[in-house]
This record gives structure tokens, C-alpha cells and sequence, in this order.
């Protein structure tokens, strides 16, 4: 079979193309005829065999945004404008969303923002896109539109701009930290020369992006399994600013970590550069900063093997700060394997006094009953959680 035919079957197989929902829409929107196709990372990953459960279905049309709504709604299908002025109108039918934006063109653009002009040109649809394995369409068939051959690239795992890479950037400079996400995401940390030759001219010149796009694309690269080959090249060429020991141990926790997390990459991020820089940067949420400090705090105590305060204060956090104390400390499988037998062996009870307990006992209310409190919550976990009610009251009265 070919790897045309072999493709095509595969997105006819396809759950989210079998979808009544993704059918319907389609068919209000002249699928058949070839007006209305998928687009996008959806047809990418079904090509690929990377399975996403219940994923938004991004679609491309010759029809007006304004057609496009009077059709939905008189399909009953709810429409709502969430890009209208670049063509952009977002369908919900069940729990099927889809993004369905209109043909265009590119008349101006600044770096940032792109003034449009829709069309029925289906090749000049793609050529403004991105990377050659963006650009692959699925018709309401399962036939493959391949304008760009981008099909050889996306199955080779190569990431290469469409066109002339300079301009592409040109057009908006956030590309820049996709042509990275991307190569880390779908191919396997390879840089593709020209692109990496063109992000490297272009790093000097992308002042104007915001700091919430640019954290929106570090989240999303720190999410992915392997990263840290792509975090080296982009300090090479300036675009991040990570020393030798970051990277060495960013490499160290992929080697831990059976899949890396977020929080933890972000953790080691944290012993290197200050909370503050890092969240005004990528404008990153205070939740994202406060989680990754936790699994700093809940290393701490692993390596100083204080393994049942570490579960008790921080259990939720043990998979992700288990390999982050490893990286730190420096220990090998036997060491970490004995520190995760530890923490298996560990299952906190709650602590078995309150407030009201050292009220009853004849405490007066005030703040010394929270430095009592702490003070007994500690001497419990020294215990092994052996204290009981009485043991801590005991305590309390001596």
C-alpha cells in the first residue's frame, strides 16, 4: 500500500472523522464538494498514529465567516464568532468543537498581527501557513490535499517552514518558538538547517511578542517527553538563557523520569533563576510557579530523607519530586529505587488533634495555639505517625 493510500485509510478510520457530529458538519458546510475540508493538527497526528481523545477539529472553507453562522444555526448547530475578523467561527455540536475559518490571504502583516482577504484559493491558503506537515487537509471522503508534499515531511518527522523561512518568521515571530516545539514535539529534536539558520538571524527582532504567547509555547514545550536537546539549541542561538548546569540536569531528568512532568522541569527551572523572573517572562499562573516550588520543598525533605513529612505535606507530588531529589542529589537507580520503596511504605493518617482539642484541654484561643499545633504536628511525623490523641495532648500539657 502506499503511504498516500496507506494515509487516507487511516483518516477514514479515524475516530474523530467517523464522529456523526464532525459528518454533520461537513455536510452543512459543502464537505462533499469539496468546499469544506480538516485542516491542521488533527489530520497531522491521525497520519502520524498519535491517538487524542475527543480532539477540537479545526476545519477550512470557501464559504464566508457569515455563511458559515446562518448555516450552523440553521442546522441547530451553536456558532460563535470567536475570530470573525480572521475568518474564524467556532461550531459546537455535542461534545464535538470545531474551528472553521474561512480561505485567506495575508495582505499586511507586522510580525504580530496579519491583515486578511478571503478567498477560494486553496493553495494560497497553505502557502501562509507554517510548516509543511500543517498544511495537509482531509475532504469529508478521507481523500488527502497535499498541496505542499507536506505528507513525505510529516511522516519523516521533518519540520520545515513552507517557503521561504525568513518570511514565514517575518510574518509572525512566534513561529520562531513553534519551528522548536515542533521539532521537539514531532521531530525527534532534528533542526531542520534552514530554519534553524532563519530563528537564529530572527532572534533579535522579536521584542514585540507578548509574554503570554511566548509562556503559552514554553508551557506547551515543557509538557512534551523530550525537550531538553531543543531547550540547548535555543540557548545557542539566544532565544533562552539557560546555563550548563540547567541543561545538564533538565538532560538528567528525562534519563529519571519515565514521562517528564511540567511542574518538574519547571522545578529545576526554579533552583536556577528566581520565581519572579521566570512568571513575569512566560506570564506564567501563580498555581504553575506555587506547584513547582511545592516539588522543590518536597525534594528537599526527600534528600534529606525525610521521607514521611515529605508524603504527608506533599503526597500528590511524589512521582514528579521522587526523580527531581534524584536529579539534585545525584543518585543512581539503587538510591532512588530505596527512596521510592520508603514512600510506598508510607500512608499518613490524619493528624488526629485540631484547635478546638487544645481548647478543651484549657488552652486560651489565640496564635499560640497555631505554633502548638505545628509544634505537635512535627513531633507526630518525627514519631511515624504513632502519636495518638492522648500522646499529643500529653505533650501539649508538658
Amino acid at each position: 500500500m502506499s503511504a498516500l493510500a496507506s494515509a487516507e485509510a487511516r483518516l477514514r478510520d479515524a475516530e474523530w472523522f467517523k464522529r456523526t457530529e464532525t459528518q454533520a458538519i461537513f455536510s452543512i458546510l459543502d464537505g462533499t464538494s469539496g468546499r469544506t475540508r480538516a485542516v491542521g493538527g488533527v489530520v497531522r497526528d491521525t497520519l502520524l498514529d498519535r491517538h487524542r481523545d475527543n480532539p477540537d477539529v479545526d476545519f477550512a472553507t470557501e464559504l464566508l465567516p457569515d455563511a458559515v453562522v446562518r448555516r450552523a444555526g440553521a442546522a441547530g448547530i451553536a456558532a460563535y464568532p470567536t475570530g470573525i475578523e480572521h475568518g474564524t467561527v467556532t461550531l459546537r455540536l455535542g461534545d464535538t468543537v470545531a474551528e472553521v475559518t474561512t480561505l485567506r490571504r495575508d495582505i499586511v502583516t507586522d510580525g504580530r498581527h496579519a491583515q486578511v482577504a478571503f478567498g477560494t484559493d486553496w493553495l494560497e491558503d497553505a502557502q501562509r501557513r507554517d510548516f509543511t506537515l500543517n498544511a495537509l487537509y482531509a475532504s469529508a471522503s478521507g481523500a488527502l490535499f497535499d498541496p505542499l508534499e507536506g505528507l513525505d515531511d510529516c511522516l519523516a518527522g521533518r519540520v520545515r517552514f513552507i517557503g521561504d523561512p525568513a518570511r514565514r518568521i517575518a510574518e509572525d515571530g512566534l513561529r520562531v518558538f513553534r519551528f522548536f516545539r515542533f521539532s521537539a514535539s514531532h521531530g525527534r529534536e532534528i533542526f531542520d538547517p534552514a530554519g534553524l539558520a532563519a530563528c537564529a538571524q530572527a532572534v533579535d527582532r522579536l521584542a514585540h511578542l507578548s509574554a503570554e504567547r511566548v509562556g503559552a509555547e514554553m508551557v506547551r514545550m515543557l509538557s512534551l517527553p523530550q525537550i531538553a536537546s531543543t531547550l540547548r539549541a535555543m540557548t545557542r542561538i539566544g532565544l533562552e538563557a539557560m546555563d550548563e548546569d540547567l541543561l545538564m540536569a533538565l538532560k538528567s531528568y528525562e534519563r529519571q523520569a519515565g514521562r517528564p512532568w511540567f511542574e518538574g522541569r519547571l522545578a529545576l527551572v526554579l533552583t536556577r533563576q528566581s520565581a519572579d523572573a521566570v512568571r513575569q517572562r512566560w506570564r506564567l499562573a501563580n498555581a504553575d510557579i506555587d506547584a513547582a516550588l511545592s516539588v522543590l520543598k518536597a525534594s528537599a525533605l526527600l534528600r534529606a530523607f525525610s521521607v514521611n513529612e515529605a508524603v504527608y505535606r506533599f503526597g500528590a507530588l511524589m512521582p514528579v519530586a521522587v526523580d527531581i531529589a534524584a536529579v539534585e542529589a545525584g543518585w543512581g537507580e539503587a538510591g532512588k529505587s530505596a527512596v521510592q520503596e520508603q514512600i510506598d511504605a508510607v500512608s499518613p493518617p490524619r493528624f488526629p488533634i485540631g484547635g478546638n482539642d487544645l481548647i478543651e484541654f484549657g488552652m486560651r484561643p489565640g496564635p499560640d495555639i497555631g505554633l502548638v499545633l505545628q509544634r505537635l504536628e512535627c513531633r507526630w511525623i518525627e514519631s511515624g505517625f504513632t502519636l495518638d490523641r492522648q500522646d499529643l495532648l500529653d505533650l501539649a500539657g508538658a
